[in-house]
């Protein structure tokens, strides 16, 4: 009953984490007339104070000084801090800028993207039905490019952002809270920077746009750090299989609040390609849960025939002595040789 508890919490705490992502773009329009890169500032300068209160609470601190002597991890979380800013000041600028639909465009691509960033750099080999997904996911962006007459750059560019950062994130290694606190630090000090530039000469809305709106900058914090929280509560609750498939609540709440909320323009084209990225998404949905079953009738074949072989051993030569039982002198003959897994499809490894 506990382990039922703990998953239905898990998966409340992952809708809750990737509903608020796909809510977001209701937030950033309150901000204006601040600019994207105001915003942006503001975003990484009150984050670090959310999260350091909230590291505080749980008492975790003891990974600052293993991160400080690890030069390595210190230039991947640069790295991580570097492309997290393009992706989070490319969204706020484009959902302001009335491309929400493409901006979540992006995210819905980003799953193929990161399939191919495995192929290309990490030497991954795909099964035949993700090598279908990706080419139609490839097929879609010819699609969009012919209907706009350019490249959506703005999708591709937050779509290989986010898998670069997730990339980066993978060899890091860290925990969400930790490795948010980490790029934060990173980001805090150019960020507090141009903030103080902004106030020195008079660019500054925090004060000048009262107080609400101050608070409203100051939210920006709350706004990053709580879905990370819950995604992490989630991760560790709920199985990758399952967060795999949450992901793209984000995007479809996205689109539904270009298309309904924002009214913005859907000519035949974009639904065109909009289309054959949901067929891609649906390939590797689909590719990911028949791996996921296979790999569980697996486990469970390899466990009943480790249950079963003690009994079906013949006897060995200490049988045949009646003055003492059967033993086996090797511990490792009475296990059966491990078998490894198939891999699970990289859709179903999540990023935010």
């Amino acid at each position: 009953m506990e382990g039922k508890n703990e998953q239905r919490a898990g998966l409340l705490y992952g809708i809750g984490a990737y509903g608020m992502w796909g809510l977001v773009p209701l937030f950033w329009p309150l901000l204006k007339p601040s600019g994207a890169i105001e915003i942006l500032a503001h975003r990484m300068v009150w984050s670090l104070g959310v999260v350091a209160v909230a590291l505080l609470v749980v008492g975790r601190w003891a990974w600052i000084g293993t991160l400080v002597r690890d030069r390595r991890k210190l230039g991947l979380i640069s790295v991580a801090a570097a492309t997290i800013t393009v992706n989070w000041g490319l969204y706020i600028w484009a959902v302001n800028n009335g491309q929400v639909v493409e901006a979540s465009l992006g995210y819905f691509i980003n799953p193929l993207v990161t399939i191919a960033m495995g192929v290309l750099l990490l030497g991954e080999r795909l099964r035949p039905v993700q090598w279908a997904a990706v080419a139609t996911g490839l097929v879609a962006v010819l699609v969009l490019a012919i209907g706009y007459g350019k490249p959506p750059w703005v999708s591709l560019v937050l779509a290989f952002s986010f898998a670069t950062y997730g990339l980066v994130k993978k060899k890091v290694n860290m925990g969400g809270l930790e490795s948010l606190a980490a790029e934060t630090a990173v980001l805090f000090v150019p960020a507090l920077g141009f903030l103080l530039w902004l106030a020195a000469t008079g660019g500054s809305t925090f004060a000048t746009g009262g107080a609400g709106h101050g608070f409203l900058l100051a939210a920006t914090g709350i706004v990053t750090a709580v879905p990370l929280i819950c995604f992490g509560a989630a991760a560790v609750r709920v199985p990758l299989s399952t967060l795999g498939l949450l992901q793209y609540l984000a995007p479809v709440f996205q689109f539904g609040l270009g298309v309904l909320y924002f009214n913005e323009s859907m000519p035949p084209e974009r639904w065109a390609g909009f289309a054959l990225v949901w067929l891609a998404l649906s390939l590797l949905t689909w590719d990911a849960l028949r791996t996921a079953r296979r790999n569980r009738a697996l486990a469970l074949k390899l466990l009943a025939t480790a249950a079963a072989a003690p009994a079906a051993m013949p006897p060995g030569p200490a049988a045949i002595t009646p003055d003492h039982a059967a033993t086996s002198e090797d511990p490792e003959a009475m296990t059966p040789d491990p078998t490894p897994t198939p891999q699970g499809s990289p859709a179903q490894q999540k990023v935010t």
